[in-house]
């Protein structure tokens, strides 16, 4: 992957919080995501926020379903940035790495990362000192 040529974009807003890795706390972190959404100008009927909201709950849910270490919490942070909405949901557990499944006809789970795939217009996973990231990047209009 190449640097992007130019200037880098504008910061326009930043959210960060912590949450208790269990579903109470990913069904807070998508809530809280969309509060802060609407608060920077971006209100819920839109569809980047309904973009973002499956995005913070996907990412969430996998967080404290697959990344959960006890004791640890995972973390929300979402950046504004002219023209990208970037969403990352860290968590304390680096060795499992998000993989997008293989369709299987009557699977209750496994499509989460396939439905962020379908809204973002990148994600990815980075590795932390503690854990690792996975961030989705989505298109502002």
């Amino acid at each position: 992957m190449t640097a992007p040529s130019g200037p880098a974009p504008a910061l326009v807003r930043t959210f960060t919080q912590r949450f208790t890795s269990t579903r109470r706390g990913a069904r807070l972190a998508r809530q809280l995501a969309l509060v802060e959404l609407h608060d920077w100008g971006i209100p819920e009927s839109t569809a980047l926020s309904a973009d973002a909201g499956l995005v913070v709950a996907e990412l969430a849910s996998n967080a404290v379903t697959h990344g959960r270490v006890p004791g640890r919490d995972f973390e929300l942070r979402m950046v504004l940035l002219e023209g990208v909405l970037r969403v990352e949901v860290s968590d304390a557990h680096r060795e499992r790495r998000p993989e997008p499944r293989p369709h299987a006809y009557d699977a209750d789970a496994g499509y989460g990362l396939r439905l962020v795939e379908a809204v973002a217009t990148a994600w990815g996973v980075a590795d932390r000192l503690i854990g690792k990231t996975v961030w989705a990047e989505l298109t502002v209009r």
